[in-house]
């Protein structure tokens, strides 16, 4: 088990791939979709995402090196203005420039979200930066830019501390879609 940190809500444009892929899931098996999708991912993502649909984000060919240690079941925290804002945990993870094209309609001029992976559990949250700052090993005033895969030691503090698993638990139980954890709650 890991956690990655990953920035998600900063930017306008990052706020609409939000919208498009994270607020409800995407019927993948749609021809738009599925004529991008080799055999192999088709497969992968039929065994994962029975129903036909998943939530997806993305990270660029910058961190393909990193990308390919990603693996089922790690958890994600996506983050931006000062909050995570998401926390999910890693369906499949597949490298396909045309599928993110697709599902991002990105400006060609700008960064290519190839690296493109779906979420087994999703929930929206609301959780200040401070309270990751206060947890053992992180430091106040980190805003966590750039894409990270946090070591054994910090992704174990992560997770009991914020009490992800319960969120992730919880996530089609009677919670509210959005938890605000300000307090600690």
């Amino acid at each position: 088990m890991r956690v990655i940190i990953q920035p998600s809500y900063r930017t306008k444009e990052a706020r609409r791939h939000w919208a498009q892929t994270l607020e409800r899931p995407v019927p993948f098996r749609r021809q738009w979709y599925a004529e991008v999708l080799s055999p192999a991912e088709r497969t992968e993502l039929d065994a994962e995402h029975p129903d036909g649909q998943a939530r997806f984000w993305g990270a660029t060919a910058q961190h393909d090196k990193k990308m390919d240690t990603l693996e089922t079941g790690d958890f994600v925290l996506l983050t931006g203005q000062k909050q995570v804002r998401g926390i999910g945990t890693v369906g499949c993870f597949l490298r396909n420039d045309e599928l993110a094209r697709r599902l991002w309609t990105p400006d060609p001029a700008r960064c290519l979200w190839r690296n493109v992976y779906t979420f087994r559990a999703f929930r929206p949250v609301t959780i200040p930066y401070e309270r990751v700052w206060a947890l053992p090993g992180f430091t106040a005033g980190d805003n966590f830019m750039g894409l990270r895969f946090l070591a054994k030691e910090k992704s174990v503090t992560i997770v009991a501390g914020l009490g992800v698993t319960e969120l992730l638990a919880s996530e089609s139980g009677q919670a509210s879609p959005a938890r605000d954890l300000a307090a600690g709650a």
